[in-house]
C-alpha cells in the first residue's frame, strides 16, 4: 500500500510539499526555541563591576528569613537596613571606611543619559574609575561624569540645581555615573546600606562575631561583592523575561503547525475520496487505508522534521545576536550552534514526527471508512459538512472551553489578567470553534451582489469544507491577534482609568535626584499656601500564607488624615480613617482581609508586627496595595507628596510656588496620569509580533497548500464557465471572490472568538471592582485581515490561472 501512495505521489506534490514545508518550518522554530532556551538555563556568574578594586564590602541586612514548618523562607526585604552604628565603630578600628550611596539623578538636555546614577567621589576608586581629563570634585556644585557625553566645564542642570563638570573618567557598560563631593552626596541620600572596608576579610569577620545587634550583616568579598552592585539579579530576570517569550512562541508554533498539519490532512483525505474508493473496491481493508495515511504522515513528518532541524540549528544563533543587540538579552548571551544529539534537536525532531501523525490520525480513520462506491462518484460539492468524530470532539472543546472560563470567572477572576492567561486560554476555544466551523460556514458567508457573487457564495456553501479549510488558519491568525492585542489593550485602559480615579491632588511631587525628599523640604512643600499636602512612602509588607509561603506586597505609608484628601481608594470594607499605627489596610487579596483580623507582618525593613485589618481595598487591576501609617515605613523616606489645591486658591500661584522648592520635580495631575499609563515593554511587544508573525507565517502556507490543491477540481470548473461564455477575467474575479468569501467567514468567526476572550476579560475586571472598557484592537485587526485576504487571492489567482491557459488550449 505504501508503495501504490508513493507512486501517485507525483500528482499530489503539491499537497506533499506544503505539508513538509508548514511542519518543517514549525520544527525549525522549535529547534531555535530550545536552543534558546537550552541557553538561558544558567547565567555565568557576573564578576563585581562597582566594587571590583574593594577588599571587602559590608552591607546591611537585605534579606528577611522566616522558619516555617516547611523550612525557612527567604524575601529580598523592600529597603535593607542600615549598617549598625556599633558595627562601623568596630571596622574603623581594622582601617579606613568608605560610605557609599547611589541615587538617580536628573539632568537636562538631550545628550544626559535618561539613567543617570549618582555616587560619592570617595567610592569610584573601587570599580576603579580613573580621571581621563579635568580634577575631582571639591565643592558641593562640583561633579565628574563617566563617558563622554558632557565636557569638562559643562554646567549641568539637574532637578536639586546646577552642577559645573570639572573632570571625566572612562565610561562603563553598567552605568552612567555622576560623582559628587562626598558631603553633597550625602545631604542627597542620607542613608547608608552598604559600606567598603579596607582591611582583611577575616579580622573583619573576627571583629563583627564580637559585636552585638550585627545579626544579618553581610560580609562580600570575591565575586560575592557583584551582591553589593545594582540589580545584581537582573540577568536572570532577562532571562526569566526571555524563556517566557522563547516558550510561548514555541509553544504558538506546535499548537499553530499541528492545526495546519490536521487541517491540510483532512481536506487532502477528502479530496482522495475516490482514489480510496477504487483501493477499496481493488480489495484494501480499512486498516490498510489508514495505514497508507499514516505513513505518508510518518513520511512528511521525517523528512520536514529532519529539514527543520537543520534549518533551526543554522538560524538559533542568529537568534541569539538579535535579542543581544535589541537590548533583550545581557551581552554575554549567546546561542551555539547545536549537534543532532542535543535536547533541543532531539525534542524538535520528536515534536515533528508526532505532530504529524496526530495531525493525520483523524484523516487516517475517515480514510479508512471510505466506501467503495466512492469510486463512482463524480459530484465535487460535500455530502456530510461535519463527521460526527469532529462534531464530538468540537462540541467537547467547546464546552471545557466554556467551563473553565465561568469556573475561573467564579473562583479566581484575577487569573484572567495575568499573560499566560490571555495568550493560553484562546487556544482552546479557537480549537472547538475550527472543528466546528462546516457548522457555521453557511452562516456567516455573506450575500455577495452581482453573478459572480451570487456563484462565489454557491460555490462556498457548497464545498463546506474547502470553506472551512480556508477559512480556519484565518481563524487562528485573526482570533490571537485580537485576543492578544485586545487583551493588553484593555488592562491598560483599565489600569489608566484606575489611575485617573484614584488621583484627587492636583500636582504630585517627587524628588528631583536623590531616592526620598528630605525634611527641609518637605517642610517647605508644606508651607505652601492653599493647598493639601500628603506625604507618602513606598514601602512593603510580607505574610506567611498558609504558614508555609512568604508573600511580599506592595505597600505605601501616608498620613491617613491627609491621604483621603488627595487619593480617592477603592474601599470594599471597613473606613481608611481607622487606620493608625496598630493597624493596616490591606485588599481582598490576601488570605486574611476581614476587618478587625489581626495579621502578623514584616515591614519593609524585617520588623516583625500584630497589625489589625482597618479597611479593604477591592483588588482591581492588581495596583491596589497595602496602606500603612509613616510608623510601619519600615525606614522609607517620602518619594512621593501629593497636592490638593484648596477651595478658592490659585492653581497656577500654587505651581509656581511648588516649583520653587529646589530638589523637586513637580507635575500636574493630567502628566501625572499620563505617565502612569501602562507601555508595553520591548520584550512584550517582540513576544506579540513573534506570535503573529508564526500565525501569519502558517496562515499564508495553510491557505496557499489549501487553494492550489483544491485548483485540481476547479480545472472542469473553469472549462464549464468558459464553455458558458465567461471571460477569463470573470473567471478570475469569482476565484478571488470565493477566497474573499473564506477569509470573511474566518475573519468572522476570528472576531466572535475574540469578542469572547474580551468579554470574560471585561467580565473579570467586574468582578475585581475595576474598570471595564474594551478595547478592540481594530486597525491590528484590520491588518491582519488584509494581510491574509492578500494572501487568499494571490493563492486563488496563480492556482487558477494555469486552468484558464488549459481550457484555452482545449
Amino acid at each position: 500500500m505504501l508503495s501504490v501512495a508513493l507512486r501517485t505521489l507525483r500528482a499530489r506534490w503539491v499537497a506533499f510539499a506544503g505539508s513538509l514545508v508548514a511542519l518543517a518550518l514549525g520544527v525549525a522554530l522549535l529547534t531555535v526555541m530550545g536552543q534558546a532556551l537550552a541557553a538561558s538555563l544558567h547565567a555565568p556568574v557576573r564578576a563585581p563591576e562597582r566594587f571590583a578594586a574593594a577588599p571587602v564590602v559590608i552591607r546591611g541586612q537585605d534579606t528577611l528569613r522566616v522558619a516555617t514548618a516547611a523550612g525557612e523562607r527567604t524575601k529580598e526585604l523592600a529597603r535593607p537596613r542600615p549598617v549598625p552604628a556599633a558595627a562601623v565603630a568596630v571596622l574603623r578600628t581594622l582601617g579606613p571606611v568608605t560610605e557609599d550611596r547611589s541615587f538617580p539623578v536628573r539632568a537636562d538636555g538631550s545628550a544626559a543619559p535618561d539613567d543617570l546614577v549618582g555616587h560619592p567621589w570617595s567610592t569610584a576608586r573601587f570599580t576603579p574609575y580613573a580621571l581621563t581629563a579635568g580634577r575631582a570634585p571639591e565643592t558641593a556644585g562640583e561633579v565628574v561624569t563617566s563617558g563622554d557625553w558632557a565636557a569638562v566645564g559643562t554646567l549641568l542642570h539637574t532637578a536639586d540645581g546646577p552642577a559645573r563638570v570639572v573632570g571625566r573618567v572612562g565610561g562603563r557598560a553598567f552605568e552612567h555615573a555622576v560623582f559628587y563631593e562626598d558631603a553633597r552626596a550625602a545631604r542627597l541620600a542620607p542613608g547608608v546600606e552598604q559600606l567598603v572596608v579596607e582591611a582583611d576579610p577575616s579580622a573583619v569577620r573576627t571583629a563583627l562575631a564580637r559585636v552585638d545587634a550585627t545579626s544579618g550583616v553581610r560580609v562580600l568579598v570575591g565575586d560575592d561583592r557583584r551582591l553589593a552592585d545594582a540589580e545584581p539579579g537582573r540577568d536572570a530576570e532577562a532571562l526569566t523575561a526571555l524563556n517566557a517569550l522563547f516558550g510561548t512562541a514555541g509553544g504558538v508554533a506546535a499548537f499553530v503547525s499541528v492545526f495546519v498539519v490536521a487541517s491540510t490532512f483532512a481536506f487532502a483525505v477528502d479530496r482522495r475520496r475516490r482514489e480510496f474508493g477504487l483501493l477499496r473496491t481493488a480489495g484494501a481493508t480499512p486498516g490498510q487505508v489508514a495505514r497508507t495515511v499514516l505513513a505518508e504522515a510518518l513520511l512528511v513528518g521525517a523528512l520536514a522534521s529532519a529539514a527543520g532541524c537543520a534549518l533551526g540549528a543554522y538560524g538559533a544563533p542568529f537568534l541569539g545576536d538579535l535579542v543581544v543587540d535589541g537590548g533583550l538579552a545581557p551581552a554575554w548571551y549567546v546561542i551555539g550552534v547545536p549537534s543532532p544529539a542535543d535536547w533541543p534537536c532531539l525534542s524538535a525532531f520528536c515534536t515533528g514526527l508526532l505532530v504529524a501523525l496526530c495531525g493525520a490520525l483523524g484523516a487516517s480513520w475517515r480514510a479508512g471508512r471510505t466506501a467503495p462506491a466512492q469510486a463512482l462518484r463524480e459530484a465535487a460539492a460535500d455530502g456530510r459538512a461535519l463527521t460526527r468524530g469532529r462534531l464530538v470532539c468540537g462540541t467537547a472543546l467547546l464546552l471545557a472551553a466554556v467551563a473553565t472560563l465561568a469556573y475561573t470567572l467564579v473562583t479566581d477572576p484575577g487569573e484572567l489578567l495575568h499573560r499566560k492567561s490571555y495568550i493560553s486560554r484562546p487556544m482552546l476555544l479557537i480549537t472547538a470553534v475550527a472543528l466546528l466551523s462546516p457548522l457555521t460556514v453557511r452562516l456567516v458567508v455573506p450575500r455577495l451582489p452581482g453573478t459572480v457573487g451570487l456563484l462565489a457564495r454557491a460555490e462556498a456553501t457548497a464545498r463546506v469544507r474547502r470553506t472551512a479549510a480556508v477559512a480556519a488558519p484565518v481563524l487562528v491568525t485573526v482570533a490571537l491577534a485580537g485576543s492578544l492585542l485586545g487583551a493588553t489593550a484593555t488592562l491598560g485602559e483599565a489600569r489608566a482609568s484606575e489611575v485617573r480615579q484614584r488621583t484627587a491632588a492636583d500636582f504630585v511631587v517627587t524628588p528631583g535626584s536623590g531616592t526620598a525628599l528630605s525634611a527641609r523640604t518637605l517642610e517647605r512643600l508644606g508651607r505652601v499656601p492653599g493647598t493639601v499636602v500628603s506625604a507618602s512612602s513606598a514601602t512593603a509588607v510580607f505574610t506567611l500564607e498558609d504558614g508555609v509561603a512568604l508573600v511580599k506586597s506592595e505597600a505605601r505609608a501616608a498620613n491617613p488624615a491627609l491621604l483621603a484628601a488627595t487619593v480617592r481608594l477603592p474601599v470594599a470594607a471597613g473606613r481608611l480613617a481607622d487606620l493608625d499605627d496598630g493597624s493596616i489596610v490591606v485588599t481582598r487579596e490576601w488570605a486574611r482581609h476581614r476587618v478587625g483580623q489581626r495579621v502578623r507582618v514584616w515591614l519593609g525593613d524585617g520588623t516583625p508586627r500584630t497589625l489589625r485589618i482597618a479597611a479593604v481595598l477591592a483588588v482591581g487591576t492588581g495596583d491596589n496595595g497595602a496602606y500603612v501609617t509613616p510608623a510601619n515605613a519600615g525606614g522609607a523616606g517620602v518619594d512621593r507628596v501629593d497636592v490638593r489645591v484648596a477651595d478658592g486658591a490659585d492653581a497656577a500661584g500654587v505651581a509656581a510656588a511648588l516649583r520653587a522648592v529646589d530638589g523637586v520635580r513637580v507635575v500636574d495631575r493630567a502628566r501625572w496620569i499620563e505617565a502612569a499609563r501602562p507601555r508595553t515593554d520591548r520584550t512584550t511587544r517582540l513576544g506579540m509580533l513573534l506570535v503573529l508573525g508564526i500565525a501569519l507565517l502558517y496562515t499564508g502556507i495553510s491557505l496557499a497548500n489549501t487553494l492550489v490543491m483544491a485548483a485540481a477540481e476547479r480545472r472542469s470548473d473553469v472549462r464549464g464557465l468558459r464553455l458558458a461564455g465567461a471571460t477569463a477575467g470573470q473567471v478570475l474575479r469569482l476565484a478571488a471572490t470565493e477566497a474573499l468569501t473564506a477569509v470573511a467567514a474566518g475573519g468572522l468567526l476570528g472576531l466572535a472568538v475574540t469578542a469572547v476572550d474580551l468579554a470574560a476579560l471585561a467580565g473579570a475586571l467586574r468582578l475585581l471592582s475595576a474598570p471595564a472598557a474594551v478595547v478592540p484592537p481594530w486597525t491590528a485587526l484590520g491588518w491582519t485581515t488584509g494581510a491574509c485576504a492578500l494572501l487568499a487571492t494571490t493563492a486563488a489567482l496563480a492556482s487558477t490561472a494555469p486552468a484558464l491557459r488549459r481550457a484555452a488550449r482545449a
